[in-house]
């Protein structure tokens, strides 16, 4: 009767959820996605380097995207260890392994946040606010290591972006 008993708690415990299954299924999914984008740009004129047509963003994204899809998954396929202290890590010390939405949280706050930046604010400020509340949805980043990431992005938005590809978003602007 005790053998039994414990074959059946047992039966129904809750299975760790394997990394590798979900890394493999992310790169196949970013390579689908990659594919798509380059195929949907590929309808449109390309063009080469130095002469851009309104396809080659799409086709040079979607490529890259499906190439990260495949070292994601090649990479999960080399790695088998799963569950233990990874699962723990993921699940940040939560009861029952629930996720931690701090993250996602963040990054939907932070792109809220460019949007009425970029239209009130101008590019500065809309940078800053992305990368500053985006930063905030890692636990281990404190609020000095977060502004100095924005600041840097900032800096590095100017150069790119303002100076080097003439974006026709003011630096600052009041209203909109």
């Amino acid at each position: 009767m005790q053998h039994q008993l414990g074959e059946e708690t047992a039966s129904h415990a809750p299975r760790p959820a394997s990394k590798f299954k979900k890394d493999y299924y992310g790169g196949a999914l970013l390579i689908v996605v990659g594919l798509a984008a380059v195929y949907a740009g590929v309808g449109y004129r390309v063009g080469e380097l130095a002469h851009m047509g309104p396809g080659f963003f799409p086709v040079a994204l979607g490529a890259l995207l499906a190439l990260t899809g495949l070292l994601i998954a090649v990479s999960a396929r080399g790695d088998k260890s799963g569950g233990g202290a990874s699962e723990e890590a993921a699940s940040h010390g939560h009861p029952g392994g629930m996720p931690d939405l701090r993250g996602g949280i963040c990054i939907i706050l932070g792109i809220l946040a460019f949007l009425l930046f970029g239209e009130y604010g101008g590019l500065l400020p809309a940078t800053f606010a992305i990368v500053f509340i985006s930063a905030l949805g890692d636990r281990d980043n404190t609020l000095t290591e977060a502004l100095l990431l924005s600041l840097a992005m900032c800096f590095i938005a100017v150069v790119v972006f303002w100076w080097a590809l003439k974006l026709q978003l003011p630096l600052f602007q009041w209203g909109g």
